[in-house]
């Protein structure tokens, strides 16, 4: 077992316990706002924390392989510190969106740029060894 993946595994289930608590999240909010399902609509509030949710999830679809191709090919340590700057990023755009629209963009682009850091460096790692096997 190579221990230096135990960092990428931490962020791995870091980043999974924020979604599970952005869910709850949602289903307090339903009962703050009388919101019975199926209803989604109607009650901004609500609809902000249904958006932090759901984008987060969409999120995840990029962040997780990311992170994990990231710690494979290029490093596990820096890819987990990546990592958790990426959980911060989705903490902050919780909490901002939860207040208000405008206030989420700070923590959108934190996690953002974490993303792309990791996809541009998997690009990189990928690239050497790729270049290595044609010469």
């Amino acid at each position: 077992m190579n221990l230096e993946l135990i960092w990428p595994s931490l962020v791995t289930v870091l980043a999974l316990i924020v979604y599970f608590i952005l869910g709850i999240n949602v289903g307090r909010a339903r009962v703050k706002y009388k919101i019975l399902p199926p209803q989604m609509l109607d009650n901004p509030d609500f609809e902000r924390v249904v958006r932090v949710h759901q984008n987060t999830l969409e999120n995840l679809i990029m962040f997780l392989p990311a992170l994990w191709l990231f710690s494979l090919w290029v490093n596990p340590f820096w890819g987990a510190g990546i990592g958790a700057i990426w959980i911060v990023g989705r903490v902050l755009y919780a909490q901002g969106y939860y207040q208000a629209v405008e206030k989420r963009l700070i923590g959108f682009g934190i996690s953002t740029g974490a993303i792309v850091i990791l996809l541009i460096g998997t690009l990189i790692g990928l690239a050497f060894p790729l270049v290595k096997s044609f010469t």
